[in-house]
């Protein structure tokens, strides 16, 4: 079996003492590529390396993460821009809005949200989306700016059913990681009526371990964990999962 993590910062600190054991596992596993978002202007050197280093394996993305936005977006645009301008990348990501943690820079989270939705559009690049305590306010930002060329996924998605199909007729995949192996997180009642032609596989790594890691480091070896229970819900062989969330994953970042 051969399956793709869609969003892993294996660039993080939390791998610098076995970073190549941590990938070595993750190959061993199936896992045979491995999406990298980028964070702030600080994580793209270590997530660049990591690419050089894992030519056909490790893929950057280029974006501002929500949480990281600050009174300086204009500034902060500027160098998101140079980025994409420089060279390719295969996704603009990771995006979006949080409210959980701060609500200090909202106005300028839905500024770098939007300009960097318009950049995706401009570079004809799929958007990798983080919406935390925030999908209704993602998905209308994305619906005010959808006029057939946006595409992307809904990462570590957290919604109701019915935004999930929202997200879906806009286009966009849900990204499933660790959460769905969580008792009393609900996710496992949405993917079960969602079709897997919807679904990517993620981890989030180092956040997010599923079960029987949970509260642990998580890595990208791990995903099969995950799809084991994607295939539980949803009657269905981890083959199948493996295959067509590859497929979905390969279809949506066209360069990988």
């Amino acid at each position: 079996m051969q399956w793709i993590d869609t969003h892993a910062h294996l660039y993080s600190k939390e791998f610098a003492q076995d970073r190549e054991a941590m990938i070595t596992r993750s190959l061993e596993a199936g896992v045979y590529k491995m999406l990298l978002p980028n964070i702030d202007e600080a994580s793209i050197p270590g997530m660049l390396d990591l690419e050089a280093r894992y030519p056909g394996q490790c893929f950057a993305m280029m974006g501002l993460h929500p949480c990281y936005v600050t009174e300086n977006v204009k500034a902060e645009m500027a160098w998101v821009q140079e980025w994409l301008e420089k060279r390719p990348f295969i996704a603009v990501g990771e995006i979006g809005l949080d409210f959980y943690w701060d609500k200090t820079f909202t106005a300028q989270q839905h500024q770098a949200f939007r300009e960097q939705l318009e950049m995706a559009k401009a570079y004809r690049l799929p958007v990798v989306i983080h919406s935390r305590e925030s999908t209704r306010e993602c998905i209308d930002d994305v619906k005010a700016l959808q006029d057939g060329g946006l595409s992307g996924v809904f990462h570590c998605f957290s919604g109701t059913l019915e935004e999930a199909r929202e997200v879906i007729d806009l286009g966009f995949y849900l990204g499933i990681g660790g959460v769905v192996t969580f008792k009393k997180s609900g996710l496992d009642k949405i993917v079960e009526q969602i079709d897997l032609q919807h679904i990517v596989m993620e981890t989030d790594a180092p956040y997010l371990a599923p079960v029987p890691y949970r509260g642990k480091r998580n890595e990208s070896a791990y995903i099969p964990l995950i799809g084991q229970m994607v295939a539980d819900v949803k009657h269905l062989k981890i083959e199948e999962v493996a295959a067509i969330t590859s497929s979905n994953a390969h279809k949506l970042f066209k360069s990988i």
